[in-house]
């Protein structure tokens, strides 16, 4: 082996970080005896050059460091330390580990290499092979990014728009994208996908886990793969499988490039983070990193034997957030992309596990939250939970505290079974398109805390919900046992595609009713890749394990998905133009001054304010809201209030035409149509006045016919300019 020079060095920063003379190394284990630091050469990454011992040891971080050694250097760890699976210690120095704290990973887990560090089928028997050829190689990286000025665009919440996509799904199929970029970080900034996402009024893109992930070994041996990522090997390190220049620092590179090509056309980023597992699974799984550098303090154990995980995910093991190491991990991570990759905040993935004590309960008062709270980097990103895993007590919608929004699954499952014809669900339906005060409100939070969406990665698309009754999860081999039995589904007759031409104009329309529910809620949309022209994944609910065709987004569009698009384009243009749509505050039923006007008024069909005994009538389905545009309190940049439209909407999810009342000339003597969903057009065809402009208008107290299962949104027609 090669000779290298190890001096002292330094305990902090963790990881490795490059100066002009050399590399300093640090890597913490509370239980460690002792660590070594390996070299590999470049050329090839399977054979070690250097075995260095890091002797200094400070408040159990082992560090080193080694003179002359440059960035682009190769390097993992080999831990010493006790063999007790029943104490929680897995310590096996003959499988090399990843440094927690890499920015860069080349290579991927071999499985055809000995990298469990326990025998199969036997984990408390120790695994003495070397594994090292087939574990990856941390990279030695350099912060030598130049940024040119780089600005973060600093979307207010009430104005944001959120689009979910992944890195490598939304450019595979994309024509205007070259073939050596697609599927790519650099594929993600074309000019030709930001100018889509800008047409859809897109302010935030939420990237699918871009962290350096590996499949798991079942996958692998059925020939499928961890396509979405949450299977996470480095919290520090962009995922190599989106670079197209390469592994050794080069993904780092390219991502920076994609964050400011979108920062310059003023789109944030927003990461899913998975930090409630890793991808070394439970007792079983291989020992990658955190299993053979403190099992013990990194992972949640059984209390009754340690020597197996104890599992909040589904995924195997669960990381012990509550140990102060392993929350200064998720901090620094974090504040690493905020401060070096330059993100704009991030989706915490089931975020309840971050959040349990020690004694397994979730704590809306845990460190997790504390730090953040006071942190002067990540208080102000944004920042978003999905409230949930699956431990005891994991569903926490609304218990958040500031400054975290959180995915409202309510609002989901609400809306499709209303626009799926249920019974019963308008009481429930109008607190979500209020907001969700009931759930947001009583921790201080805004209507924006409510991150409103209809479909998301995890689930049916658009599409899909709407042509399937039942999931087809097949293609994943686990004999269609995988993924939610339940989705609050409808295929309007037919099981799937079909060549009914009546049948796919109800589907239509049935998408443009979600898509103008999703953008008429008040709260934050969020809209995912490829819903807004009904992209199809053919029944697949649970598409985890599918890098290929059946996930990737497909830029052929048919005459009906281009309609569709071009509606959700006219949507976005809609919530873009309403102030009354993009509200600060939660509903009063009034104006602060108490004015003549009122911010929201329900309506029934006959023309009347609903009552108590109509919030509780189960056979209600159509109904109209208004939202008072004069209850608007903004300020344009010289300080003039500025006066929003005051909008009316009916829905009809009923299987028939309704016949409604507009309200009585208090609320508006004349409205002027701006959209409806029973077809694909802005105006409404069904009535036949119009203004001199062209514009379709009508009367206050006039009778209409909303079609079935449709949306109608009028205008407040002003007599005079304001």
């Amino acid at each position: 082996m090669s000779s290298f020079d190890v001096w002292p060095g330094v305990p902090y920063p963790l990881g490795a970080t490059a100066d002009r003379e050399g590399v300093n190394f640090a890597i913490a284990s509370a239980h460690a005896h002792s660590v070594e630091l390996c070299l590999f050469d470049l050329e090839d990454p399977t054979r070690e050059i250097a075995r260095l011992p890091l002797r200094d040891h400070t408040n159990h971080v082992f560090h080193g460091y080694v003179p002359s050694l440059k960035p682009g250097a190769l390097y993992g760890f080999r831990v010493h330390g006790p063999w007790a699976p029943q104490e929680g210690h897995r310590f096996n120095p003959q499988k090399l580990v990843v440094d927690p704290y890499a920015r860069a990973f080349a290579g991927v887990a071999d499985w055809n290499h000995p990298i469990l560090g326990h025998k199969k089928g036997k984990p408390n028997e120790l695994d003495d092979r070397d594994s090292a050829a087939g574990v990856p190689k941390s990279v030695v990286i350099a912060d030598d990014f130049d940024w040119r000025g780089d600005e973060r665009p600093e979307v207010i919440w009430r104005k944001a728009v959120v689009y979910e996509t992944h890195v490598k799904g939304f450019t595979m199929k994309h024509p205007q994208v070259p073939d050596v970029l697609r599927g790519t970080y650099a594929g993600l900034a074309h000019p030709a996908v930001i100018e889509h996402l800008l047409q859809l009024g897109v302010t935030s893109v939420q990237l699918l886990p871009v962290h350096a992930c590996s499949p798991e070994g079942f996958l692998l041996e059925r020939g499928l793969t961890n396509y979405w990522g949450y299977n996470t090997l480095g919290f520090m390190a962009p995922d190599a499988r989106f670079s197209a220049s390469g592994d050794r620092g080069q993904q780092v590179r390219e991502f920076k490039e994609m964050v400011r090509s979108l920062h310059l056309a003023g789109l944030e980023v927003i990461l899913d983070v998975v930090f409630n597992h890793s991808c070394e699974g439970n007792e079983q799984g291989p020992t990658l990193s955190f299993r053979g550098i403190d099992n013990a303090t990194y992972y949640w154990l059984d209390d009754r034997d340690r020597s197996r995980s104890r599992d909040f995910t589904g995924c195997g093991n669960s990381l012990a957030v509550f140990r102060p190491q392993v929350l200064k991990l998720v901090l620094d991570s974090l504040r690493y992309w905020v401060r070096e990759m330059h993100v704009d905040g991030f989706r915490f993935d089931l975020a309840t596990t971050l959040a349990r004590g020690p004694s397994g309960e979730f704590d809306p008062h845990h460190a997790f939250f504390a730090s953040i709270f006071q942190d002067p980097v990540l208080s102000r990103v944004k920042l978003i939970a999905e409230p949930w895993d699956v431990g005891h007590g994991g569903y926490r919608l609304g218990g958040y505290p500031m400054p975290f929004a959180e995915w409202n699954d309510r609002y989901r499952i609400t809306t499709r079974r209303f626009w799926r014809g249920d019974s019963g669900q308008v009481a429930d339906l109008a607190s979500r398109l209020s907001g969700s005060s009931d759930y947001f409100k009583v921790s201080g939070r805004r209507p924006s805390a409510s991150i409103n969406y209809v479909a998301c990665h995890d689930g049916f698309t658009l599409a899909d919900l709407v042509s399937y009754e039942h999931k087809h999860n097949e293609a994943n081999q686990e004999l269609n046992r995988d993924g939610s039995h339940e989705n609050q589904s409808w295929n309007c007759g037919v099981e799937g595609e079909t060549e009914s031409a009546q049948i796919n104009a109800a589907r239509d329309r049935a998408m443009r009713n979600l898509l103008a529910t999703l953008y008429l809620s008040v709260g934050t949309p969020m809209l995912l890749a490829g819903d807004e022209f009904g992209r199809t994944q053919r029944g697949n609910n649970n598409a985890y394990c599918q890098d290929n065709e059946l996930s990737w987004v497909n830029w052929d569009l048919s005459p009906r998905q281009q309609s569709l698009l071009e509606f959700t384009r006219r949507l976005a243009q809609l919530r873009r133009s309403q102030p009354v749509l993009q509200r600060r505050n939660f509903f009063l039923g009034k104006t602060l001054d108490d004015s003549a006007f009122r911010d929201l008024v329900w309506f029934h069909p006959a023309g009347r304010e609903l009552g108590p005994s109509d919030w509780n009538d189960s056979e209600l389905k159509c109904f109209g809201f208004l939202l008072g545009g004069d209850a608007i309190t903004a300020r344009d940049p010289t300080g003039q209030r500025v006066v929003g439209d005051s909008l009316l909407v009916y829905f009809n999810p009923s299987a028939k035409a309704v016949p409604v009342t507009l309200p009585a000339p208090t609320w508006g003597a004349k409205w002027q149509a701006l959209l409806e969903t029973a077809s694909d057009v802005t105006r409404p065809l069904h009535h036949p006045s119009s203004s001199p402009q062209g514009a379709l208008t009508c009367a206050a107290g006039e009778a209409l016919q909303i079609p079935e299962r449709s949306v109608l949104v009028l205008r407040l027609a002003l007599l005079e300019p304001r």
